[in-house]
């Protein structure tokens, strides 16, 4: 059985939790003790009615205000598939928690409230999760009930997101009208809809296809951790664990160690200290190498017909999380999985307006901005562009004496013009 990761997304109060809810509650996901619950909820809430927003708003204050602040993940399994749900927050402020919610997921739920149709944070979400490379799109528009079920509402807010849709290159889209808070459309067909021909959502999730061939990706291996016993039964033993990242890796192959360039050949491949021929992405493994070869945490293996250029210049995409603005000249982290390096920003070549989706010129980057910079790495990094590999073509920016998070970043490349100064 295959397993969806998919996140729900949109505006404040568009109905994202409830949606969640909806979902568990008549698919039967909901265990006897959580069901006690939101009947006791329902005793005592002023609203009279069961809030199925509670199966997701995991934090007591932020459900006494009404709002999801953090991200809330939800597991629950079909006859067909296996679901891992995120729910990201809607208000603006928190537009760095969907990023994090988003970085994993194979397809994002976009809720539009019928009555108000595509907002700003429509567009924002939207272009969040097209820049992480998530490539199937269902445009929920929830609270169909309250605008008499029109198709004709439905049509023009569908005319409106395929607008967004093809600025931001998102090719597959499918449009779903429904009621989260009624149940209409969400696990069974409805009778207020006899004029939408389409699958409930449920069925659209159990049955979308999103599977990624791992053998047609370039390998990719970073080291976690050097492995050397130095026992009376292990005293020559190294071994470099880690995740394969992606791709595939069978002994015997030669390979290249990253960012030095050695090439040697891949003796044996462990799991669970037990040898196999070949193991793939996302398998966490043990390589071992026939030479004797200077390997460090974050140094990169990779199949030596497969090798990256290490690069010192990246351009990347961040959505800043500081309150702090970015501006050119500063001095970061970057940490690329277990490789971390510092970097000084070069410049902000650009930043997307969300209302417009275009690019304009800019000499910062403030909170929730979504900028496109360019960076110099103290060390080379053997990284790839996102679009290439969704693993290896993210990292992260540190504040160099807090060590906060400060940017998620995306590599749009990695070969640019050498600058004419030095970090």
């Amino acid at each position: 059985m295959d397993l969806l990761r998919f996140i729900t997304c949109g505006s404040v109060d568009d109905g994202k939790s409830t949606l969640i809810g909806r979902l568990l509650y008549d698919s039967d996901a909901v265990s006897l003790d959580v069901l006690a619950a939101l009947e006791e909820q329902n005793r005592t809430s002023a609203a009279g009615t069961v809030d199925l927003a509670l199966l997701t708003d995991g934090l007591r204050a932020e459900r006494e205000q009404g709002i999801t602040i953090d991200v809330a993940h939800k597991y629950f399994t079909t006859a067909r598939r296996k679901f891992i749900i995120t729910d990201t927050p809607g208000h603006v402020q928190y537009t760095r928690n969907m990023v994090t919610g988003a970085s994993n997921a194979d397809l994002a739920i976009v809720l539009v409230d019928a009555r108000q149709g595509v907002v700003e944070q429509t567009r924002r979400h939207s272009l969040v999760a097209a820049l992480l490379g998530i490539r199937h799109f269902v445009l929920a528009v929830n609270k169909i009930d309250l605008v008499g079920y029109s198709e004709q509402v439905f049509r023009d807010i569908v005319a409106d997101y395929a607008a967004v849709a093809d600025q931001l290159g998102i090719r597959q889209v499918t449009n779903i009208p429904l009621s989260a808070l009624n149940g209409d459309n969400v696990v069974k067909a409805s009778a207020n809809l006899p004029w939408y021909q389409g699958p409930n959502l449920l069925a659209h999730l159990e049955t979308v296809d999103v599977a990624r061939e791992a053998s047609t990706d370039a390998g990719r291996f970073q080291v976690q951790y050097v492995i050397r016993p130095q026992t009376a039964e292990l005293p020559d033993y190294r071994g470099y664990a880690g995740r394969i990242q992606s791709g595939v890796y069978r002994a015997g192959d030669r390979v290249v160690v990253l960012p030095a360039g050695i090439e040697t050949t891949l003796e044996a491949i462990e799991i669970n200290q037990q040898p196999v021929e070949a193991a793939v992405a996302p398998q966490a493994v043990v390589l071992r190498l026939t030479d004797d070869v200077d390997v460090s945490r974050g140094d990169t293996i990779v199949p030596l017909t497969q090798a990256p250029e290490p690069r010192r210049e990246l351009e990347a995409t961040l959505c800043w999380m500081d309150e702090r603005p970015l501006r050119p000249g500063r001095k970061l982290l970057v940490q690329h999985h277990a490789a971390k390096t510092r970097a000084l920003v070069q410049a902000i070549v650009s930043k997307t307006n969300v209302q417009t989706l275009e690019q304009q010129d800019a000499d910062e980057a403030r909170l929730n901005d979504i900028v496109r910079v360019r960076l110099k790495t103290a060390a080379p990094l053997a990284a790839d562009a996102y679009r290439d590999n969704r693993t290896t073509g993210a990292f992260i920016l540190l504040d160099e004496q807090t060590g906060a998070t400060l940017a998620a970043g995306l590599i749009e490349q990695t070969a640019l013009a050498e600058p004419e100064f030095e970090i």
